[in-house]
């Protein structure tokens, strides 16, 4: 099947059926909500379209923009993958003619909207937090202001920006040694983080998730050469990604006690709360969780009993900026850190810039992209990341531009470039 046969295939997802909308009472459309009155001025504005292009990235990011009548467009970005493209255009005509500036209403239209289709969590609530970043985006430009002043004003010029580390031989102490020492001192960087679920050669079953003590050992190993090689020059946290037995996790994260770890991340699978708090109440290792946990009512279940030290949303995933504020405040209340997790372009990264801005308890934000030499290059704007701080510009929405050429250089393959306008 050529290109063209496959695109003429394709589902045209804007004429799918709506059962839901025949019976729901909770469609929030601004007719059904009565929402008419004229607003005066710029914020007179109607949603025309929504569109995708996804980019062939360290991750396949997926970029999304919404327009207008007004002629501003907002630029957003959903979290890594397939699927959310097609869940966006799904969604795009539940949009057309809203009124972009009330976020708050259109991000629960939208679950109410796709309820039937799985808007708890997964890749319906990243598609709907793509959109959502892009509102902000749109609504800082209709009134001139940055996004980080729609989700509650300013409590930092900058933010600390946290860099994970790779290298070639991930299951050698002494190679992480070195990067973690090259990226301290020649990038400026005064935070980083290294993946430990790495092989270490002494495994006997990959999948029942048991650590045999040799295994404990190497890892011990890790992060005594990383935490050695860089002091008191830098925080070093550590990456476990759902990989290990709750017996496992909590003789490692003990044997880890006696070294300066920042955090311990995923140690265990992230579907059990309960089991996440047993681990977390028996170490003094701080453990950080929740990039695979959706909205507000996910984390609350890691927050409430303080199953965790650090809470790590995703903003791209976890249902976008506003949510993430309100995550924010939850863990807020049982005086818990946000680090955000973020593997994403500059859109997204910035999006969850701007909300680390806005709340108390931000610790940092993570960058994934520092040994991809065109991440920036994606963006009109430069210099966005200098000695491990993320500035937030005070120009309107998220304060980036896109560059449309690059963007259309690193497409993924067989995708098509968005409207500029």
């Amino acid at each position: 099947m050529t290109v063209t046969d496959w695109v003429d295939a394709m589902v045209d997802y804007n004429q799918l059926s709506d059962p839901n909308a025949e019976y729901t009472m909770r469609d929030l459309s601004a007719e059904t909500m009565g929402v008419t009155n004229d607003r005066g001025g710029v914020r007179d504005v109607e949603i025309t379209d929504v569109q995708t292009t996804m980019v062939d990235g360290n991750y396949p990011w997926i970029l999304v923009r919404v327009y207008t009548d007004a002629g501003v467009v907002g630029t957003g970005e959903s979290y890594w993958g397939g699927g959310d493209a097609e869940i966006i255009e799904r969604m795009a005509p539940f949009l057309e003619g809203e009124n972009p500036l009330d976020i708050d209403r259109l991000y629960e239209h939208l679950v109410q909207k796709m309820s039937g289709e799985g808007s708890i969590s997964g890749k319906v609530i990243s598609a709907i937090s793509g959109i959502e970043i892009a509102l902000h985006d749109v609504a800082g430009k209709l009134l001139d202001v940055p996004a980080y002043q729609l989700v509650g004003g300013k409590y930092r010029d900058e933010v600390r920006v946290y860099c994970d580390l790779h290298t070639e031989n991930e299951a050698d102490p002494q190679a992480c040694a070195a990067e973690a020492e090259r990226v301290v001192e020649d990038l400026g960087y005064d935070a980083i983080k290294f993946d430990l679920d790495v092989p270490s050669g002494h495994g006997k079953d990959r999948a029942n998730r048991h650590l045999r003590n040799p295994e404990i050992d190497h890892k011990v190993e890790i992060v005594e050469a990383t935490t050695e090689a860089v002091g008191d020059r830098a925080d070093v946290a550590f990456d476990c990604h759902w990989s290990f037995t709750a017996g496992s996790a909590k003789r490692l994260a003990r044997e880890l006690e006696p070294y300066d770890v920042w955090w311990l991340e995923d140690p265990v699978p992230p579907e059990n709360h309960d089991v996440q708090q047993k681990v977390t109440d028996s170490t003094s290792t701080p453990i950080a969780v929740g990039e695979n946990v959706y909205r507000k009512f996910g984390q609350r279940t890691l927050l409430e009993p303080q199953a965790v030290d650090i809470v790590a949303p995703d903003l791209p995933r976890v249902g976008g900026m506003r949510e993430t504020r309100k995550i924010a405040d939850i863990a807020d209340m049982y005086y818990i850190p946000v680090a955000m997790h973020n593997v994403s372009s500059p859109i997204g990264t910035m999006a969850s810039a701007q909300v680390a801005a806005a709340i108390p308890n931000s610790l940092a934000l993570e960058y994934h992209s520092y040994e991809l030499g065109w991440w920036e290059d994606l963006v009109e704007e430069s210099n966005l990341i200098e000695e491990g701080r993320m500035e937030v510009p005070e120009e309107p929405g998220l304060g980036l531009t896109l560059d449309l050429d690059v963007v259309e250089e690193h497409m993924v393959a067989g995708e098509t470039l968005f409207d500029e306008e």
